[in-house]
């Protein structure tokens, strides 16, 4: 029994495979910059355009924190020994995919002028 338990918990060796990195990375980088440039232009439109604006603005703002913070989570993990301290740093990693939503949702009830 305990020769069986011990063959189950073996590691076999992850291959990490070039391309899935460099597509990770370039996504994600991608992405950084596009909530980036959305957030900028966000705000500084929002006076023109209304209120609604500024919620979408900051519906950016959210998923650029988010992009920054999965960055340092990423950096975080590849020099962290502690799971602990990195699964704490992780735990609210889908906040600002929420608070973006909700500030979206917002800004799309507070639209007030429908086209004819």
């Amino acid at each position: 029994m305990t020769l069986a338990l011990t063959l189950a918990q073996t590691e076999t060796p992850q291959i990490q495979s070039t391309s899935l990195v460099v597509t990770i990375v370039a996504l994600l980088g991608a992405g950084l910059a596009g909530w980036l440039v959305a957030t900028v232009l966000g705000f500084s439109r929002a006076r023109a355009f209304g209120p609604s604006t500024r919620w979408f603005a900051l519906s950016a703002l959210c998923l650029l924190i988010y992009h920054i913070q999965f960055v340092a989570f990423g950096l975080l993990g590849m020099t962290e020994t502690d799971m602990a301290k990195l699964l704490s740093f992780g735990a609210f990693f889908n906040l600002f995919v929420f608070l973006g939503s909700i500030c979206a949702i917002i800004g799309f009830v507070r639209l007030t002028n429908p086209r004819p």
